[in-house]
């Protein structure tokens, strides 16, 4: 479980749990403090003395592998996970540079130690000082508080409501102060897991641009780079999103507190001054507790809190309320007073002080006091009151979003941008109010005319969907879509998805599959217009899901909407296409190998080649020298396809090291044993494309020799070494995936195209039009 979300209703109840959640973000910004500092003491002394780099970059691993970025909910994406894990894997690649003593240039201090001291100035700084106007705002509120609340009620009407307005502005501010202070300690929680990681890329690059011999490790590196790169683009991407949404609902609490209080278990909950009577002539004292009621059991808590010392001054105190009856002033000296009994103390009433006239009506009326007011304050609105309510997915609803769509892929596929460039919001209503209406729909030509530009209609669409009562994936599901989504493998995520599809009413289902059939169409041109599945699912995570009840916490989960969006990008022909399994499908194990088969090969996550010299390439852009080993070449940096339904898991480029000439690899002998040795387990892409040559594998023969030559410097000499690809295969024994690029079969399967994979014990073969890996010991060749 990561840090508990910092809700802004919470400011308003200023509870101890609420000052502990506080108390725990400023201890893990604390912590992200030090080890910044610590960061940048490691990176100048690489700086200042070559004869200390060796002790320096253990120092400098050392304080990656053990840091650890704490996260806000209780869950993280895939992203956010490979991009904590990167830290540790940067300190695995530091440890083969160990024994390294080449001189390093000193241009690492513009990318690494700059911005890193930029984000701890400007960042956390920032933080350091709204935690003290906080804290010293809080002393300043209550201290006035008591101050007023110790006021005679005997004193002149005038003067107790000039009072009144003073404690009442007081107390505005504070909140206002809250909020901003709240809202900060969440952001930066967020903001600092790229701020903190895209430095030290950066530094990567220029700590092993200087190892010459590093050349072809380096393209090792390159998808992992590459992959890594993209997961702090989409946790940007996502943190720009979720950043928007708090900031939206922080100024909504703020016109309104009371009609965003949270549901919960509790009638009435909030401080309140207890009267503990002293023995003559000590006359008595007032303790501000935090009190809670529940009416059904009538059972009524209170704790002793000082805000001074920061936590609780005493045990809580629990008893069952008989009655509630108000003081008036002339039985007391102090205003808002009423009086409690608890049913095992009759007769010894219990005084209590509320902050003011109002906060007495709503104790009053939750403890069923002899005073009842509206309890208008006492039930929370729902946050969608402001939402238009006028779409329907009725026969106007499916016209409006087929217009929209066939205008889109005609006029505006390849457009920069598409979905995420906004209209202007003037016209995207006019458009609307024509499209909604059943006398002018049909009459609007979105996709000739000239007077409604392709923003124009994207954003209609986007509106419109956003408008309908509740959204298209439903209230009722939306939980039960987020939990794939945060756990399990790729395959049972888009199982899980799969079937609350179909569990979605029919109109639903039809109006989402027209939607994600077209936005499956919008990311294959994603050369042209930069919206990849993870960039649409950016922009309809939230048209398409929405919590009922609006809370940062919900806004946290806004990033696992955007991967139940991509899953259905990504899979649409199955999800809409197929009906699902009968049961609702639970978290496949992926550790356990089927009865009675044989072990498969470990491909244990952190293998990487050994060589004298490690040099790898961390360039922040891709360049000619890359593009050719990357995967995904065309794809823009950070602007890739999603990798929400296939895990991201670091990856090396698929020519192992060394020249390659057409079906002939000529390597030294000595690399050819570490390649073969100590080849990458999470190593993927086009494993084979570098084994035969095109017309090989069009052969239709069902063996294919490919002969490779390995250069021995020491003769002068080389070696040739022919290797036997067989065409088909069939299986012996069942397997279930364990990653999306391996194949799951039973017995008996028949393999297409099998060849020989770069990674030991493993093959490569095509089963049912799906291309991926297969256990060598799970099969026989025919």
């Amino acid at each position: 479980m990561g840090l508990q979300p910092l809700e802004f209703s919470d400011c308003y109840l200023d509870s101890p749990w609420f000052r502990e959640r506080v108390r725990a973000h400023e201890a893990e910004l604390e912590k992200t403090n030090k080890f910044i500092k610590e960061l940048l003491k490691d990176g100048k002394n690489l700086i200042a003395a070559t004869k200390n780099l060796s002790a320096a970059q253990r120092k400098f691993a050392h304080s990656l592998r053990d840091f650890k970025f704490e996260f806000i909910g209780d869950a993280e994406t895939d992203d956010e996970r490979y991009i904590d894990a990167s830290l540790h894997e940067f300190s695995n690649f530091l440890k083969n540079l160990e024994e390294q003593r080449e001189i390093l240039a000193l241009s690492v201090t513009e990318t690494l130690i700059k911005p890193l001291e930029r984000f701890r100035k400007e960042q956390l700084g920032a933080v350091k000082e709204e935690k003290k106007k906080f804290d010293k705002e809080t002393e300043k509120n209550y201290s006035l508080l008591e101050k007023h609340l110790n006021l005679s009620a005997k004193k002149k009407e005038l003067q107790l409501q000039e009072a009144d307005n003073q404690v009442e502005h007081n107390r505005k501010h504070f909140y206002e102060l809250s909020l901003e202070y709240v809202c900060k300690l969440q952001e930066i929680q967020e903001r600092k897991k790229f701020e903190c990681v895209e430095p030290v890329l950066s530094f990567f690059q220029g700590l092993f641009t200087f190892y010459h011999q590093g050349y072809e490790l380096a393209k090792d590196f390159n998808h992992y780079k590459t992959t890594l790169q993209i997961n702090i683009q989409n946790t940007r991407n996502r943190f720009e999103g979720t950043r928007s949404e708090v900031e939206e609902l922080m100024n909504k609490i703020r016109r309104n507190p009371q009609e965003h209080k949270r549901a919960n278990n509790f009638t009435m909950e909030g401080y309140l001054y207890v009267q503990e009577k002293r023995p003559a002539p000590f006359g008595s004292s007032w303790v501000k507790h935090y009190c809670t009621y529940r009416k059904e059991t009538k059972k009524f808590t209170m704790i002793p809190f000082e805000h001074r010392s920061g936590g609780k001054a005493g045990d809580e105190e629990l008893f069952i309320l008989t009655y509630c009856t108000k003081r008036n002033t002339d039985t007391i000296d102090r205003r808002f007073c009423f009086d409690l009994e608890a049913s095992d103390r009759p007769g010894v009433p219990v005084t209590m002080q509320a902050f003011s006239e109002e906060d007495r009506k709503l104790w009053m009326e939750a403890l069923d006091g002899k005073e009842a007011v509206s309890d208008i304050f006492l039930i929370p609105a729902l946050f969608f009151s402001e939402r238009h309510n006028c779409a329907q997915l009725d026969k106007i609803g499916f016209t409006v979003i087929k217009k929209c769509i066939s205008a889109v892929e005609t006029r505006g596929i390849n457009d920069q941008g598409l979905y995420r460039v906004v209209g202007v919001s003037s016209k995207v209503q006019r458009l609307l109010t024509l499209l909604m209406d059943a006398k002018t729909c049909n009459e609007v030509d979105l996709e000739n005319s000239v007077d409604w530009e392709v923003k124009t209609i994207t954003s209609a669409m986007k509106q419109y969907l956003r408008s309908l009562p509740e959204p298209l994936m439903t209230y009722e599901l939306h939980g039960e879509f987020i939990v794939p989504a945060k756990s399990g493998s790729p395959e049972s995520r888009v199982n899980a998805v799969h079937f609350l599809v179909h569990k979605l009413p029919e109109k639903n289902k039809e109006m989402l599959e027209i939607l994600v059939k077209h936005l499956a169409n919008v990311s294959k041109h994603a050369k042209r217009n930069l919206m990849t599945v993870a960039n649409l699912g950016v922009v309809f995570g939230p048209t398409l899901m929405r919590p009922q009840e609006e809370t940062v916490a919900a806004i946290m989960d806004l990033k696992f909407q955007n991967i139940v969006v991509e899953i259905l990008i990504e899979n649409h022909e199955k999800i809409f296409k197929t009906l699902p399994d009968a049961t609702f499908p639970e978290p496949i194990s992926m550790s356990v190998s089927p009865p009675n088969a044989p072990p498969r090969q470990s491909r244990r996550q952190g293998q990487r080649i050994k060589r004298p010299l490690a040099v790898y390439n961390l360039c922040l852009e891709l360049d000619d020298a890359d593009s050719h080993s990357s995967p995904r070449d065309d794809t823009p940096t950070g602007s890739m396809d999603s990798l929400s339904s296939q895990s991201p898991t670091p990856a090396f480029s698929s020519s192992p090291p060394g020249l390659l000439d057409g079906n002939h690899l000529i390597m030294d002998s000595g690399d050819l044993a570490a390649w073969t040795t100590n080849l990458p387990g999470q190593s993927r892409p086009s494993m084979v494309s570098w084994m035969n040559t095109p017309s090989a594998n069009s052969a239709a023969t069902n063996t294919i020799p490919s002969t490779f030559f390995f250069s021995n410097p020491a003769t002068g000499s080389d070696r040739a070494v022919e290797s036997v690809t067989h065409r088909k295969a069939k299986a012996v024994y069942p397997c279930e995936a364990e990653h999306s690029s391996e194949l799951s079969f039973q017995i008996g399967a028949i393999f297409e195209d099998v060849q020989f994979s770069r990674e030991p014990g493993w093959l490569e073969g095509t089963l049912n039009g799906k291309r991926g890996l297969i256990p060598q010991n799970y099969v026989q060749f025919l």
